[in-house]
């Protein structure tokens, strides 16, 4: 997979750029939502239902993260094509849906990940090296996140803190056997339209509805068609072409029942611009704090941040229009380059680079890449499958093999390699620590991780 530059962009660039008058988020509304459920095969659950707040009393002392947990749950459950569930919600709440208003589709994680080259405190590590793979078809940009791993075990020597744990203590799942809801809303920014998906932590039912405008009534009772109570005996149905299981269950939620939870050592508070971004690009209103002292945690409180995200905004309105020119300019660059590119930051002093995916010549297409024309989302959204072309490149011809077998520290069994393609001096991974590495890819997963003894060493990470 060769990939040739064809921009670069620094931070002294971004004053450069013309940035809207008006860089906030308008016009919200909620697309649709789907639960991942623990199966087989790749299911989801439409419209599903987040976890309900369900606090304990008292202070309890909890164990820490241990065991399997998701970076990026899409791709881990469903790497052929991540985006895929997004469509197929969005399409089955309505069938109607018009794509080709949409300028943007991406994962919140994206979007955070290019604030923070702008502004490296908005995330609370800092700038990190990241990839963004972009696809443009006609006036629709899809964004799609890579990972460099999409799940990590935890080992019981290890710490990460007690966020899972808190979670599954302090909420009950409301639809059975899933493993996490996503959420679907459309917003405007920058002059922009986006459509962007994120996780959501759960929701709370002691809220007042706010008052609807007049434009949000249809689109309420579509939603609202769709809700059902958490059942057994439910038809799960399979699009032809695709891989990925729909079952009809769940019940819609209210946007303003939508909260973020945050664990945090009683010695170290949590400040609001802390979260602030994660929040303001989900459009979350509800935001749990709760501290420990070395496990034990107090009865938190649900503090509604709506007013406090929208002092925040007004506070980095420069950072924010940036981010906007930053996006179309993106944009702009893949749409003069062919409509595919991949987006880097790494942590070398180097500017953000665009540059375009070239395909070697002795991969096939994918067998039903054809569905993923440029036509797709407009001709037959409901029944086409839906693909991520260029995550698609990235399955079937590896930049780099490795030997067949397992691996300590993958989280699967690697397949097998012709020699001839091996880099040279390539071994097994020599360090023998049970578990899987944390840095081993679900999308790539050829790429050797730290204990390797491979000569190569992959400059986006």
């Amino acid at each position: 997979m060769a990939s040739s530059i064809m921009a670069e962009i620094t931070r002294l660039d971004l004053k450069d750029l013309r940035a809207p008058l008006a860089a906030s988020i308008t016009d919200v509304k909620p697309l649709s939502s789907y639960n991942w459920i623990e199966a087989p095969t790749p299911t989801i659950a439409v419209p599903g239902c987040p976890p309900l707040w369900s606090p304990l009393r008292g202070s309890r002392r909890l164990q820490k993260d241990s065991g399997l947990v998701y970076i990026a749950q899409n791709a881990a459950r469903h790497p052929e094509s991540p985006l895929e569930p997004l469509f197929r919600a969005v399409y089955i709440t309505n069938p109607t849906f018009d794509i080709r208003s949409i300028d943007v589709v991406t994962d919140r994680n994206n979007v955070r990940k290019l604030l923070s080259f702008i502004d490296p405190g908005s995330l609370q590590d800092g700038l990190q090296t990241f990839t963004i793979h972009i696809e443009v078809m006609q006036n629709t940009a899809i964004f799609c996140r890579e990972e460099a791993a999409t799940q990590e075990y935890i080992g019981p020597q290890e710490f990460r803190g007690f966020g899972h744990e808190f979670e599954k203590a302090y909420t009950s799942n409301q639809i059975d056997g899933s493993t996490g809801h996503h959420r679907v809303i459309s917003y405007r920014f920058g002059d922009l339209n986006f459509i962007v998906r994120h996780e959501t932590d759960g929701y709370v039912t002691d809220t007042t509805p706010n008052s609807q405008e007049p434009g949000d009534a249809n689109l309420s009772n579509i939603l609202a068609s769709l809700s059902l109570s958490p059942s057994k005996g439910l038809a799960d149905t399979t699009p032809t072409g695709s891989k990925l299981t729909i079952r009809k269950e769940g019940l819609v939620v209210p946007p303003e029942s939508f909260l973020e939870i945050k664990t945090r050592a009683s010695r170290r508070p949590l400040h609001i611009r802390d979260v602030a971004p994660q929040l303001w690009l989900s459009q979350t209103p509800k935001l749990v704090r709760a501290y420990h002292t070395k496990g034990t945690f107090q009865r938190p409180e649900i503090e509604d941040v709506a007013a406090e995200i929208k002092v925040w905004e007004k506070a980095n309105k420069d950072n924010l229009g940036k981010l906007a020119a930053l996006i179309r300019k993106i944009i702009g660059i893949v749409k003069e380059g062919g409509g595919s590119a991949t987006v880097n930051v790494v942590l070398s002093g180097r500017p953000c680079s665009v540059g375009a995916l070239q395909a070697p010549d002795d991969v096939p297409a994918p067998a039903n890449v054809k569905h993923f024309s440029r036509e797709l989302v407009y001709l037959d959204p409901v029944t086409v499958v839906i693909r991520d072309a260029l995550l698609h490149l990235l399955h079937d011809k590896p930049v780099f093999h490795r030997p067949a077998g397992p691996c300590h520290h993958m989280n699967s069994f690697t397949l097998p390699a012709p020699k001839a393609l091996l880099p040279a001096a390539a071994t097994r991974c020599t360090r023998r620590k049970r578990g899987p590495c944390r840095l081993a890819r679900t999308v790539r997963p050829y790429v050797p991780c730290r204990g390797s003894t491979w000569p190569y060493r992959d400059p986006s990470r």
